[in-house]
């Protein structure tokens, strides 16, 4: 019977390093070695197991397409704040943007609509998507904490009221539109339905890990 266990373990010990020496060949790493070695200590009876290390197999937020997605929008959103916010101090005209009719961005950012609580509407832009960019960046997306992603959903919530009121002044109050002004209105619309989309489909949860930010966690098999 001894023998018969002894002739077994060391099969087993055989197998396990040629699975190893296989997964090493194909890039299989350190975690698929701690893995085979845990099977051949299990199989021969012997004590406890080596850690392994391994992909976090938890509940995961939103997907990578998402994140980047959102991530990349927040950063055009960026640029062209930034844009309207030199524009509006240097008091230079919009390139490409008509001076009369339905388009006239003159008119729009120079109308009394143009500031709130005396603060200059491109500066509030501005401001908010140098927000948008850190809180749409992976990192902030995988964050783990619950808080990151509600102050997300808050954010597009007041973004979103904001955009609203601006276009109801531009049509209604004011007449004309702005092109840019436009473009910033649409990028904050999709990031809006991106951001509900990712809190009805996902929850309030930590993205999906892109392969370079790929989580590890520390997984001891139970003794055999």
């Amino acid at each position: 019977m001894t023998a018969s266990k002894t002739t077994r373990a060391r099969n087993a010990r055989a197998a396990a390093r040629a699975s190893a020496a296989r997964e090493a060949a194909k890039g299989g790493g350190t975690a698929v070695k701690d893995r085979d070695r845990n099977q051949a200590r299990a199989a021969a009876g012997r004590g406890p197991r080596i850690p392994v290390m391994e992909d976090d197999p938890g509940q995961r937020g939103p997907a990578p397409w998402l994140q980047l997605t959102t991530f990349v929008l927040a950063l055009a959103g960026l640029g062209v704040s930034t844009y309207l916010t030199i524009a509006h101090f240097t008091e230079s005209a919009l390139a490409g943007c008509s001076e009369s009719g339905l388009v006239n961005c003159i008119k729009v950012t120079t109308s009394a609509q143009s500031y709130v609580f005396g603060i200059p509407v491109a500066v509030l832009g501005l401001a908010f998507f140098v927000f948008l960019v850190a809180i749409m960046s992976p990192w902030a997306w995988q964050a783990r904490r619950r808080e990151v992603h509600l102050v997300r959903i808050a954010a597009m919530a007041v973004g979103i009221g904001m955009v609203l009121y601006l276009v109801y002044a531009e049509l209604i109050i004011i007449g004309s539109i702005c092109l840019y002004c436009t473009s910033v209105h649409i990028i904050t619309f999709v990031l809006f339905v991106l951001t509900a989309f990712a809190a009805a489909a996902w929850g309030v949860r930590p993205g999906e890990y892109w392969r370079p930010f790929t989580r590890r966690v520390l997984v001891v098999s139970p003794e055999a």
